[in-house]
Order: structure tokens, then C-alpha cells, then sequence
């Protein structure tokens, strides 16, 4: 994929990756509509990243470490923010910082991949690895950006792109995932949920079954 020139509609925030991959409806109403409602999950969030969000620049250890360092990538169209890069001689490696544990799918991967990305681009230098650090564990777990993940990065940054610009609002999943979701109340899962089982008992209420 080459560099081009993206008009503003179609710039993907690398956050917006995460969202995305929780849950496309998730995704357009909080990067379309603008809907953010705070919930716990996010307010331990916010917490978290307290100092992250602040621009600052020192030396740990012989290493420099950079908060709240912004990004972009031409080639992708994607702009974003990183928590912390820290600079390993000359080699950038991205730190994510996520209030929980460990989550079971891509999400926290394929932000941090795409951070990875950026950097590259950047700073011309290889990025091929960085961490999410947990705060609830205080640890580190270091993620590998291999080929696969990086064009799956790649790949959901055009459903991604495509979805925002169409503006359309996919139906809500109604699963496990609406639970942590600071969204429920502008997403009304269970409500259109119910309406769209609603419809399909109308549809097949008076449909006799073939004998068997």
C-alpha cells in the first residue's frame, strides 16, 4: 500500500482499531456520533493514564522514555496517540497502558501493532516489538508484531475507514459484551435486540413445518 493523501473523513484513529475490534457499533458511536458515556471501566481507565497523557521526556535507566507521543502513518491514513515510546538506542518501543488484565482477543495487539506502525514510519527505524503494561498486575506482556498481525492491522484499518465513511451504524450485538460497556444506555442493546427477536417470532409464527 503506498502513501497517498487521505482527506480528513477518511483518517483513522488508532484508537478506533480497539473499538472497532470490540464492537463495530461500539466503534461508529463513539467516532461518528460522538456518544462517550464514563463508566467504571472507563473511569479506572482514565486513571491509569493520568500520567501518560501528559507530554513528558526522561531517562530511566539509559533509556529515554517519551509519554503522550503523537503519532501518524501517510501509508495508512491512521493518526493516533501514544502512551509511552521508550528508545532503545535508536529503536522505539511502544507501551500501552490498559487498566485490566489481560484481554482474550486482538483488541490491546492491534492497537499496539498499529502504534508500531507509525513509528516506523517516523522514525525509519524497525519497531518489531513493544509491551501493554497492566495495571492491575503491574506487569508487562511483551507483544511480537509479526507479518500476520501487521496486515491485520492493515485489514481493519479499511473496514474501519469504510464504516466511518458510509456512517453506518451496525446493529447492536446484545452478547456478553454489552456488560462492560460504557455504552449501553446510548446503544440500547437489549431493547432493539428484543425487537429485532420480536419481529423474526411475527415472521415465523405462522409458518407450519414440513412433516418429517
Amino acid at each position: 500500500m503506498s502513501s497517498r493523501e487521505w482527506d480528513e473523513c477518511e483518517l483513522v484513529m488508532i484508537s478506533a482499531l480497539e473499538h472497532w475490534s470490540y464492537c463495530p457499533r461500539q466503534c461508529v458511536l463513539i467516532h461518528i456520533e460522538q456518544t462517550f458515556d464514563e463508566n467504571l471501566y472507563t473511569l479506572r481507565g482514565q486513571a491509569v493514564h493520568k500520567r501518560v497523557d501528559e507530554p513528558e521526556s526522561e531517562i530511566v535507566d539509559g533509556v529515554r522514555v517519551e509519554r503522550a507521543v503523537p503519532l501518524w502513518s501517510k501509508r495508512l491514513g491512521l493518526i493516533g496517540r501514544a502512551d509511552v515510546v521508550e528508545f532503545h538506542g535508536e529503536i522505539p518501543y511502544p507501551v500501552e497502558y490498559k487498566h485490566g488484565p489481560r484481554r482474550e482477543k486482538e483488541h490491546d495487539d492491534l492497537q499496539l501493532c498499529a502504534q508500531a506502525i507509525c513509528l516506523e514510519e517516523m522514525t525509519e527505524k524497525p519497531v518489531p516489538r513493544g509491551a501493554i503494561y497492566h495495571h492491575s498486575s503491574r506487569r508487562r506482556r511483551e507483544v511480537v508484531f509479526t507479518p500476520a498481525l501487521r496486515d491485520r492491522v492493515a485489514d481493519v484499518v479499511t473496514q474501519v475507514r469504510a464504516m466511518l465513511v458510509a456512517k453506518t451504524l451496525p446493529p447492536p450485538v446484545n452478547d456478553s459484551r454489552c456488560r462492560h460497556c460504557s455504552l449501553t444506555e446510548a446503544c440500547m442493546p437489549s431493547i432493539i435486540g428484543e425487537q429485532q427477536r420480536a419481529a423474526e417470532l411475527v415472521r415465523t409464527l405462522f409458518v407450519i413445518p414440513e412433516p418429517s
